[in-house]
Order: C-alpha cells, then sequence, then structure tokens
C-alpha cells in the first residue's frame, strides 16, 4: 500500500504527540489505514488530508494550552510544521488545527481534535515506524456502520468505501458491532437511504474523489460488497421488501 509524502508527515505528527504524552489518541482514515497495513491489505487505499483526534483530560484545555501543546511536540520532534488554531471547540463542536509549513507558509494538513468525548476503545498502531494510539477496529467499523445507517449515507461515501475495505480484511462481528453501540449509548437508523436509495447514492459515489492515481473501484462492487458484510445487522424484512 502507497503512503504518500503528506501522510507520511501527518504519521510523523501523531508520533510526536503520542511520544509527548498529551492525552491525545487518534480516529479516521490515518489509523484505518495503518490497521489495514497491519492486517495484510496490499492494494492503495483512498488519500485524506486530515487528522482527526480526541483530547480527553480532567479539566478542559484553553485553545492556548492545545497549541502549545502540540507546538512543543512537533519542535521536539524535529519537523519544521507550525501549529495554528482556527476553530475553538464547542457544544457538538471540534477543534480545528492548521498544520502549516514554516518554511513556505502553505497549510499542509488540517487536525480535527474532539474534547472530552465519551472515551473510545483503542490500542497502539504502528506504521512505517510511526507509532501511535488510535480507535480500535471494532470501533471504527460501528462509527462507520451507525454513519450510513442514517440520512447521512449521500454525504459519508468515505463510510461506505472504508467499508469495502475493511470487508477484505475483518470478519463481521454483529455482537461485538451492538455491545460497541450499547456501550456509547447510540442506536442504528433504519438504513432506508443505503437500501432503497442506490440511484442517489450511485451518483453520490461518482461525485466522490479517489486522489494521488488511486483505483476506483466500480460502484456495484462497492455497494454490493458492503451490503453483504453488514447483511447480519440490516432490517431483514425490509431488506427483502427492496430487494423485490
Amino acid at each position: 500500500m502507497k503512503i504518500t509524502a503528506e501522510e507520511e508527515l501527518m504519521y510523523g505528527v501523531m508520533k510526536a504527540l503520542y511520544e509527548s504524552g498529551i492525552p491525545v489518541s487518534f480516529k479516521g482514515s490515518m489509523v484505518l489505514k495503518a490497521y489495514l497495513v497491519e492486517a495484510g491489505f496490499l492494494d492503495d487505499t483512498r488519500h485524506t488530508v486530515d487528522i482527526d483526534g480526541n483530547w480527553r483530560s480532567e479539566k478542559a484545555p484553553t485553545a492556548e494550552q492545545m497549541v502549545t501543546s502540540f507546538q512543543k511536540a512537533i519542535d521536539e520532534s524535529g519537523i519544521g510544521l507550525d501549529v495554528s488554531l482556527y476553530r475553538m471547540y464547542g457544544e457538538g463542536r471540534s477543534a480545528g488545527f492548521e498544520i502549516i509549513d514554516r518554511t513556505s507558509g502553505e497549510v499542509v494538513f488540517t487536525m480535527d481534535v474532539d474534547v472530552n468525548r465519551p472515551e473510545i476503545p483503542g490500542r497502539i498502531y504502528e506504521i512505517e515506524g510511526f507509532r501511535f494510539r488510535g480507535a480500535a477496529p471494532l470501533q471504527m467499523i460501528t462509527d462507520k456502520i451507525s454513519a450510513i445507517s442514517t440520512e447521512k449515507v449521500f454525504r459519508r461515501i468515505k463510510d461506505i468505501v472504508d467499508l469495502y475495505y475493511i470487508s477484505k480484511v475483518f470478519d463481521f462481528d454483529r455482537q461485538g458491532i451492538m455491545q460497541t453501540l450499547n456501550a456509547t449509548g447510540r442506536s442504528l437508523g433504519s438504513f432506508s437511504g443505503f437500501l432503497s436509495q442506490t440511484d442517489e447514492l450511485e451518483h453520490a459515489y461518482a461525485k466522490f474523489r479517489f486522489s494521488g492515481g488511486v483505483n476506483k473501484p466500480p460502484f456495484e462492487d462497492v455497494y454490493q460488497t458492503v451490503k453483504q458484510y453488514i447483511g447480519d445487522i440490516l432490517p431483514k424484512n425490509r431488506n427483502r421488501e427492496w430487494e423485490r
């Protein structure tokens, strides 16, 4: 699997934050890519241009504390990047950071960090020598299934794509998914959009870009693979009715 120069830089920042002891763990596409590599997935996957994380501490951090902590960790790692806060966290809103090339002044990537959200199961990952703490595979799968079970599915094509990748290396665990949902106080939607509005899904998939020359599988292959993979958790009666 190809790791781009930008992704390598992002992993370097994730490693620096982890080694610094800052109370941040990671989630999202960068963690998924590391998991897929560990699991032996060889094909190139969609690229990303941001890092997603969770900050958990007894006392809510100030904007200055977060920027200063991140900058110190990056400086100590020898990476020539600067950190700038462009969005403060709040109710239902993550903190947003721009990571800037110190020489050119250009934004290299962004980082979204939730603050003191419910703790999620995690584990240590390592990819290309970069070590960090990230969300456990089952947590990532549960989050993606939860997203596509609602009407958000049309804006979350990336989650369908990621489940397509995951299906190649991770056996579906319905019981584990239900337990993970219960542990976080969440429930599944009806999957109505996913099951009955395939034309709209295909249109959204057509607009979804795979950058960097990564192969974009045919929609029908992705959709049918994911539908079969999560079949044990789909509403059976409705599913059969929509398939007629």
